[in-house]
């Protein structure tokens, strides 16, 4: 796990530009530091030292020099791809995964990619003919983030984390208003585009490369469902075998390997498959978000060792303006900072942590999901009739099970944009004073075209696992482990773990009884208590009790009341949000908590300058 950063164009002062760029993203490698330059290009590199501790120095160059590559991330399957090269004369120097990429694009070019199983970002400078091509791994587990003035452009920037092009002379910063909107219903920005206007993030199983042509991107893999008949007990095998091979994949390394535990079936699941040396908890004084003593209990049974920690508020509270620089955007979501807190905790000890990412998007877990299958019996109402209630219904004021009565009379193609929808497109209305123009659909219906004959829960995974997967649950993942300098890996999302998951029926995935339902049976097989029934917390935050409370409270109105705030948002009614939160009136501390993210997030870098505070 590492940090790259790059450009290619004419600037001057290349060297001096691209330490200062990876000097911005320091934390996500501390053990050492490479560049490369020449009149086209500038790589930068920052290196987290996990295999080949010796020999994996970045950047990398084969033999002759003509590649050179920096990277991002692990590729599980090198030792494979490298015998495969080897039986083709290539010659390997060291025994790191980087240098199979160099060998392994000098074999199959712009290929390689589809042949690689791992999370990756990487750039590779071909000096012979003077072209630039990076990639990012099938689901974006890694970040790849670069910067044109416009799309015309002939000149490029990246970057694992955006932060790094505030030290790029010629980027602009402004924010991208059209993209607020959007960040309010999806509860991130949910296009290749960000905040930051002209930074673009490469998208999950794309490439791009760059020449004196111009800038090309090309898709090498789109998620797919391919639902086949299984029995429920072979399904349950093959489950445990995949899971075992991606856990066994996901333990290469040389360091020790520790993992994240909540009190859930996915990390329990990988705990009990992995049986690392030691695990991280943590929680907090209430009870209901605390996952502590649950943890504690599946480690005795294992043999192995539990570390918690109980954050308290004021840790929590002090934390935001952290964690927000370390994310680059705003985030919708609190549990965050608790990975944050974990994150830390486990640095005083290992470099490498697995974690239970991507299990409930492949497998079907969302509760959100179980609607289709638990009020199955209102969809055999005829569309038209519900279609009617839902524009009726919509336009009352809130009660219990009218939200139902709106979602369930539309279609999902015209509803759905993830499982932690905030504000609706009417909401945004009032809340917004600028121009908001995109619509959801616009965004999610080249999502939905290939599972247009799927059913509505695969529909939601392929949205899901688009959207909320990769810009929440995946880009947290990684800011908040590299914050602390170690490296999260995530066995269920894995190449090789979707191509059985995209074949699962709906039946073994949601029932009305459960979820990941083939999936927990798996699991059953190998945890020696009963997480494998438990509901997932994913250490939950007491945040809609704390903003309650006079001191969170009064920040957060604070916030609300600056002049910058003005001018994006109407005041009046952020404050009735926050007030009606305040006197139990609704519960409002989503629609709050997105908003007050935004300003601290605005704060930062557009009136700090992105200064680390």
């Amino acid at each position: 796990m590492c940090g790259i950063v790059g450009f290619y164009g004419e600037q001057k002062n290349k060297e001096n530009i691209i330490k200062k760029m990876a000097d911005r993203i320091k934390h996500r490698g501390p053990d050492g530091e490479g560049y490369y330059t020449n009149e086209k290009i500038a790589l930068g590199h920052r290196r987290l030292s996990i295999i080949d501790l010796a020999g994996g120095t970045q950047p990398m160059f084969t033999e002759d020099k003509k590649l050179v590559v920096v990277f991002n991330g692990e590729i599980y399957n090198y030792i494979e791809l490298r015998d495969e090269l080897k039986e083709k004369n290539y010659e390997f120097k060291t025994n790191s995964d980087t240098e199979v990429l160099l060998y392994g694009y000098r074999e199959w070019k712009e290929e390689l990619p589809k042949k690689l199983r791992g999370m990756f970002a990487f750039a590779i400078w071909d000096n012979e003919n003077e072209k630039l091509f990076c990639a990012r791994d099938h689901f974006g587990i890694k970040p790849f983030y670069y910067y044109m003035k416009t799309k015309e452009s002939r000149e490029i920037a990246f970057a694992s984390e955006i932060k790094a092009f505030l030290e790029y002379p010629d980027f602009e910063k402004k924010l991208n208003k059209k993209l607020i909107g959007p960040y309010l219903s999806f509860s991130f920005t949910p296009t290749d585009e960000t905040l930051f206007e002209g930074v673009y993030r490469l998208l999950p199983g794309t490439s791009l490369s760059i020449d004196a042509n111009g800038v090309k991107i090309n898709e090498f893999y789109e998620v797919n469902f391919d639902e086949k008949e299984y029995q429920f007990e072979e399904l349950v095998d093959e489950i445990g075998k995949i899971m075992q091979d991606s856990v066994e994949h996901h333990k290469i390394a040389d360091v020790e390997v520790g993992s994240f535990l909540s009190s859930g079936v996915d990390s329990s699941y990988l705990v009990s498959l992995a049986r690392p040396d030691k695990t991280y908890t943590v929680g907090y004084a209430e009870d209901k978000y605390n996952e502590i003593d649950y943890a504690k209990e599946l480690t005795k049974q294992l043999g192995i060792t539990n570390v918690s920690k109980k954050i308290t508020k004021e840790e929590w509270l002090e934390a935001i303006p952290k964690f927000l620089y370390h994310m680059d955007e705003p985030s919708s979501d609190p549990s965050a900072i608790s990975l944050y807190f974990v994150s830390k905790l486990a640095s005083n000890d290992v470099k490498v942590v697995l974690s239970g990412e991507g299990a409930d998007e492949f497998f079907g877990g969302y509760n959100y999901y179980r609607e289709e299958v638990d009020m199955g019996f209102y969809n055999k109402i005829p569309y038209c009739i519900r279609h009617l209630l839902a524009i009726c219904f919509e336009a009352l004021p809130e009660f219990k099970g009218r939200n139902f009565i709106v979602r369930r009379g539309k279609k999902i193609e015209d509803e759905y944009v993830g499982v932690n929808k905030i504000f609706s497109e009417k909401e945004r209305k009032k809340l917004l004073k600028i121009e908001d123009n995109i619509k959801n659909k616009d965004i999610t219906a080249p999502l939905f075209e290939n599972v247009k004959n799927c059913s509505n829960i695969v529909k939601m995974q392929k949205i899901d696992i688009r959207n909320w997967l990769l810009n929440d649950i995946l880009l947290k993942c990684d800011r908040m482990t590299m914050a602390s300098s170690i490296e999260g890996r995530t066995p269920f999302t894995d190449k090789e773990v979707f191509e059985l998951a995209k074949t699962i029926p709906v039946k073994y995935k949601v029932t009305k009884d459960n979820t990941k339902v083939a999936l927990r049976e798996s699991a059953k097989k190998v945890i020696p208590n009963e997480a494998y029934k438990k509901k997932k917390l994913g250490f939950p935050v007491p945040i809609r009790e704390w903003m309650r409370e006079e001191e969170f409270y009064g920040e957060i109105k604070r916030a609300f009341e600056q002049d910058f705030v003005g001018e994006i948002f109407n005041q009046k009614y952020l404050i009735k949000l926050l007030d009606e939160h305040k006197n139990r009136k609704k519960d409002n501390y989503k629609k709050v908590w997105i908003v007050y993210s935004f300003v601290k997030w605005y704060e930062i870098f557009f009136v700090n300058n992105g200064i680390e505070k």
